[in-house]
């Protein structure tokens, strides 16, 4: 299988609809623009009380859907049921493989995966394929840091 790693600084772009993004929506987007990592509600929500921000969990939470919705966060679930989120540079389809520990994320094109997801379901019948496929495992630094690191 072909992998491409994005390494692009292309942001993505928001879309055409006007920017509902009050003072403390653009407060949360620049604690998620300040890490390369998924960060959870939780964690920005903390960020931004630690600074001083007067916001509340449920604003958080409005803005982050507000966010995703516009196209201008990625936002997946971990393999423990939580939603996190992150810009991501490129606007193309494209996934992640992320850490589980520090929760770094690498965009991938992944081209022979995209064939094989239409393939399969166009061989079953299905119409209007979409799909959502997320690796998760320990970056390098991570398995380093806690010895799991290959020889």
């Amino acid at each position: 299988m072909s992998l491409k790693v994005w390494q692009s600084n292309k942001v993505t772009e928001p879309s055409a609809r006007p920017s509902r993004i009050t003072r403390q929506g653009q407060a949360v987007l620049s604690v998620v623009d300040s890490s390369e990592s998924f960060r959870s509600a939780q964690d920005i929500h903390a960020e931004l009380r630690a600074a001083g921000e007067a916001v509340g969990l449920t604003t958080v939470y409005r803005h982050l859907a507000l966010l995703t919705e516009d196209g201008q966060l990625d936002a997946l679930q971990t393999a423990d049921g939580e939603l996190v989120y992150r810009r991501c540079r490129s606007s193309q389809h494209h996934h992640h493989v992320v850490c589980r520990q520090c929760r770094r994320g690498t965009e991938v094109q992944l081209p022979d995966l995209e064939q094989w997801a239409e393939s399969t379901a166009h061989a079953l019948g299905y119409t209007e394929v979409s799909h959502t496929v997320e690796i998760f495992g320990l970056c390098s630094a991570c398995s380093i840091d806690t010895g799991t690191a290959p020889p």
